[in-house]
């Protein structure tokens, strides 16, 4: 299997930034792609952005313009590089892989076999 790592996570006020970072190990070759989701309390877990094994990346309406999902293959780490920080963003953002046969993003958290414990963005001022 594939162990997910997140880190970067925080407190900020609106318009402010974050850097979110996830480290891949195990048998990472199973990531063929990989998403970040995030989940507000009461809702459900919801998909920020993805980037496949050719590095194409799909983003939510909402996120676009502000935040920008890489992913550096040699050290099998996933970053989140957000941006203009709004309210709305709060939430726990969770790090997801899948081998991806057939496909390359799902909006769909139960698609994606392995994700990480997540960690804490709060936008507040």
């Amino acid at each position: 299997p594939v162990q997910l790592a997140e880190s970067g996570g925080g407190s900020v006020q609106p318009g402010g930034s974050l850097r979110l970072s996830c480290a891949a190990s195990g048998q990472t070759y199973r990531a063929k792609c990989m998403a970040w989701f995030r989940e507000a309390p009461g809702k459900g877990r919801e998909a920020v952005a993805g980037i496949d094994k050719d590095d194409k990346t799909t983003y939510i309406d909402s996120v676009k313009g502000r935040f920008i999902i890489s992913k550096d293959h040699a050290k099998n780490t996933l970053t989140l590089q957000m941006g203009n920080l709004k309210s709305e963003d709060t939430g726990m953002y969770y790090c997801m892989a899948d081998e991806c046969y057939g496909w390359n993003f799902s909006p769909r958290a139960e698609r994606y076999n392995y994700f990480g414990q997540g960690t804490q963005v709060t936008v507040s001022s």
